[in-house]
Parts: C-alpha cells; sequence; structure tokens
C-alpha cells in the first residue's frame, strides 16, 4: 500500500515535534515536509506533493486560513486534503476554515491516535471534522435559521433518494464509511458514490455541509439503518 504523504505547517516547533514523532510511528504515513508559517504552504505543497496537510490557524506572517486560499487559488498545482489542526474551535475560525478550502477540523488535543485515523480517512477521500466542531457548526446554522430543524414542508434533502437520505443521516451522526457501510449494507464505494451523488445534487461541497443539511432538515435523529436491498 503506497504510504500518505503529509506535510505539517505549525509555528509551534514542540507540536511540530510532538506530530513529526507520532506520525513517524504510524505505518502507512510518511512526513515529507515540514514549514513554520503559512507563507511557505505554496512551495511546500509544490515540493512535496503531499496528500495531506495539517495546517495550523494561528501564524505570525501568513495564518492558515489565508495561506489556504493562496494554495487553492494557485493553478496547476496538485491539491491535496487540508486538514485545519487548531486551538480554537470558535465559530468564525471553523466558518473560515472550511469556506477557504479545509476538508477538516481537529482540535490539538484530539487523542493521537484519532489524529492518525483522520488523516488516512482523508486521504481516502473521508475528511474529518471532530465532534465538537461539528456540533458549533450545526448550533451555527441552526441559530441562524432560530430553529434546529427546517420549517414544517421544506425538506432540505428532497432531491435525494432514499438510500442517500439514509447516508445523509449517518454523516449526520459523525459515522465514517465504513460504519455506515456496516448499518445500512453497503460496500464502501457504494457509501462514496452515494455521498458523491448527495452532494451533487444538493450543490454542497464536503460531507460537513451534507451534515449540516441533513440535521437542519430535521432529519438526524433517524436512525442510520436499513435492511438488505435485494
Amino acid at each position: 500500500m503506497t504510504p500518505v504523504r503529509v506535510v505539517l505547517v505549525d509555528d509551534d516547533p514542540l507540536v511540530v515535534q510532538g506530530l513529526r514523532l507520532m506520525l513517524t510511528g504510524a505505518p502507512g504515513i510518511d512526513v515529507v515536509g515540514e514549514a513554520d508559517d503559512g507563507d511557505q504552504l505554496v512551495g511546500l505543497v509544490r515540493e512535496a506533493a503531499p496528500d495531506v496537510v495539517l495546517l495550523d490557524v494561528r501564524m505570525p506572517r501568513l495564518d492558515g486560513v489565508a495561506a489556504l486560499r493562496a494554495l487553492r487559488s494557485t493553478p496547476d498545482l496538485p491539491q491535496p486534503v487540508v486538514i485545519v489542526l487548531t486551538t480554537f474551535d470558535t465559530e468564525p475560525v471553523v466558518l473560515d476554515a472550511m469556506r477557504a478550502g479545509a476538508s477538516g477540523f481537529l482540535l490539538k488535543h484530539t487523542p493521537p491516535a484519532e489524529i492518525v485515523r483522520a488523516i488516512r480517512a482523508a486521504a481516502d477521500g473521508e475528511p474529518t471534522v471532530s465532534p465538537t466542531v461539528l456540533r458549533r457548526l450545526i448550533d451555527h446554522v441552526a441559530d441562524a435559521r432560530g430553529d434546529t430543524a427546517a420549517p414544517a414542508g421544506e425538506d432540505a434533502l428532497a432531491p435525494l433518494t432514499d438510500r442517500e437520505r439514509q447516508v445523509a443521516v449517518a454523516v449526520a451522526k459523525g459515522l465514517g464509511n465504513a460504519e455506515i457501510g456496516r448499518r445500512l449494507y453497503l460496500s464502501h464505494g457504494s457509501v462514496k458514490a452515494h455521498i458523491s451523488s448527495a452532494l451533487a445534487k444538493l450543490g454542497l461541497e464536503n460531507r460537513t455541509q451534507l451534515a449540516i443539511a441533513a440535521h437542519t432538515a430535521g432529519t438526524a435523529g433517524v436512525p442510520p439503518s436499513a435492511p438488505p436491498q435485494k
């Protein structure tokens, strides 16, 4: 199996050292580059060609959100999955990072095993958002609407098939693709296909947005399970 190539961007040398030691001991992960500020991100990605970037938000010269915007707007550059790793989980930071193109968001106090799992999942097309961060995003949308669910008669998931809806509800519960597959009796590839189809139909960019859509549609309380379909 080809190792997941990871670069680390953080201005705290102790954080970088800890991440490097942790990831170096994880099978199937190679740390291929490091930087101590966001202004080095584009050049580092061009040089190291990573699959995944762990990116800090607060840095002295160019913060992570601005660096991510620069990365996403650079033409002819392979675009890695970016997981924002920070001590801050306030709504503006989370929303700015997601809008800039982050595919995942983890807090720095996330257990090492979870960070490793998130990197592997991200490389497999399953970006991860910390449960506390996802909760903040859902609460933000609920506050903006003045309610925790869609108004009666409004179904944000109406364009989806029953199966796509079930998968969306499971995503809203924070389940990974493997667990969704087990609960819905679907292959890993089928789960990914249903998520991709749901995103396209709803005009969304990532599974975090899908989770929020499922929650605000009032469907997050529906158990994500179904009998095998023949």
